[in-house]
Formats: structure tokens, sequence, C-alpha cells
């Protein structure tokens, strides 16, 4: 009796010491929510300014060299003066939402991530594995000065963002197995094909996309088509409309189009030829190459 009951305790105090363990594991790495934003180069400040306070229609404020564009009370955009020597992409950073930055700084530097900028005014930033400077921001961060959502803008929604992937599979040791991002979907050009990978954040709606063709020497034009970012909504047709309350100029402005994975589209260039996607939420085609098997993104973020 004795020996059972010794032996019951025993495994009792393992299987406590267990359901702890896995907890803590399992807690080690904070929520990843969203999109915070998207930071481009411009080399013509003034046409940038045109393009993103007029077209797009979005409040902005002005900052240590960088304008910051309100996209919505959680989101924003920014554009910064392009450096020297110039970088062959225009897209500067992106930058995702966590419940909890300093604990997710710490998470990284516990797998090896050398933190490049450390947290301070609630983020902190890293490389991925093939050079792409992320941001971490946390969750309710606000920007001083940056107005409120204009009602001027044809999107008030990040739902995703894009860039030149090399190595798959490299990236995805970053952020499917450190940050656990998962599989949105996949799809390409042509059938049987895999032009693009959509990655989800684990504890929301937006998505990040691994453009994975681009050639070995990718123009301005071809970098500026895969180094993106995506503004939901949920008709095209009332983005059309405010584009063109806007003054949108150039056949771009009413081009819709169907994606690969059957939701409707309208492409924008800025002036240094990153591509703005207008994107529906949701699918009214037949996604191409692979079932979408993501969260759905809304008008309202649920973070």
């Amino acid at each position: 009796m004795r020996r059972a009951s010794s032996f019951l305790y025993l495994v009792s105090t393992i299987c406590l010491s267990l359901s702890i363990c896995n907890s803590a594991h399992a807690q080690q790495r904070p929520a990843i929510t969203g999109i915070a934003f998207v930071r481009m180069y411009t080399a013509d400040p003034s046409a940038s300014a045109n393009f993103y306070s007029k077209t797009l229609g979005y409040g902005h404020a002005d900052d240590k060299g960088i304008t910051r564009y309100s996209v919505n009370d959680l989101q924003w955009l920014e554009v910064e003066p392009l450096p020297s020597p110039a970088p062959a992409s225009r897209q500067a950073a992106v930058a995702f939402t966590t419940r909890d930055a300093g604990a997710l700084e710490r998470y990284l530097k516990a797998h090896g991530i050398a933190v490049v900028q450390p947290l301070a005014h609630g983020a902190f930033a890293v490389h991925d594995p093939e050079g792409n400077l992320v941001y971490f921001v946390q969750e309710g961060t606000k920007i001083p000065g940056l107005p409120i959502p204009s009602p001027n803008a044809p999107s008030h929604r990040i739902i995703h963002t894009g860039f030149l992937v090399r190595d798959a599979a490299v990236e995805d040791h970053f952020y499917k197995d450190l940050l656990g991002f998962h599989p949105n979907w996949h799809g390409g050009m042509h059938e049987g094909e895999t032009d693009w990978v959509s990655v989800q954040v684990p504890d929301g709606s937006d998505w990040l996309e691994y453009m994975l063709e681009a050639g070995p020497n990718p123009s301005a034009k071809v970098l500026g088509v895969v180094n993106h970012f995506s503004l939901g909504t949920n008709h095209m047709s009332d983005v059309v409309q405010a584009l063109a309350r806007n003054h949108c100029e150039g056949s771009n402005c009413t081009k819709t189009q169907m994606g690969r994975d059957g939701k409707i589209q309208l492409n924008l260039f800025d002036p240094d030829l990153t591509r703005v996607e207008y994107m529906e939420f949701l699918p009214t085609g037949t996604p191409c190459c692979s079932p979408i098997v993501g969260k759905a993104p809304t008008e309202v973020e649920n973070r």
C-alpha cells in the first residue's frame, strides 16, 4: 500500500511538473497579433507626401525625419528619406504588434536573435535571416501627434505586407518555428507553380507574403512590385469611388482585377514604385493552387 501511494505521489508530482514546464514553454513567446506599420524610403519627400496624404487620404505627423500616416488607431505607414548609398529596395522595415514587447525581446535573445534596436518607446527591432528589418511594437502604443484616421482614406486596414524571399526554408525557421506564424495560402501565376507563400501571424488575421519570384537581378520596378503592402476593403467599388474623390490620376485608379487568391484587387504605386495593393477581405472567386486556411481579415481588427 505504502509503495503504491509513493508511486502515485511520484507520478502526480512528475505530471504536475511537466504541466508547469509545458505551460511555461507555451508562454515563452508572447502573442503576435498583427501588422503595426510598414516603412518605405522615398527619393522625393514632396511627391511621396502628396501620394500618401492626398491620394491615399491619410493624415500625418513628422518626427525626426520620419513621416507617419495614420491608417487606424493601431496601424500606420512610415516614410523616410532615401539614405546614401541607396539600397536596392524602397521597403525599409515591417513591424508587427505584440502583447508583450519586453518578453518577446527576451525570447528572441534567448534563441540567438540579435536585437539591433533595443526596446524603447514600446518597440524593438531585429533582422530576419535575409536581412529585412523587423520591428515588434507593444500593443496599444500610440504615436504622439498622429492624427485620427481620415475619413478620406479608401481603406483603414493594413491586412498584409510582402517582400522578396530567396530561401523560404531559412525564413520559415524565423517566422514559423520561432515566431509561430502559420500557413495561410500559397499560389503562383501558373498552375503547379508557387510564386507566393502567405504566413499568418499566430494570434490575428494579418499575414506576411514571401515573394519568391523576382529573378536574379530584379529591377527597381520589379522590387517595387514584390516589396509591397496591402490595404483591405469590404467592396472594391468603395475604393474606386474614394480614389476618384481624392483625385487619383492614371488608369490604375480604376483598374480592378481578380487575384489568384480569388479576391478582387487594385494596384497603385507610390512615387518610388512601392506597390500599394487594395484587396477585398473575402474571396469572391475560387482561389488557385491551394485553399485559404487562415483566418479572414475584417474591417475592424480583432486583437
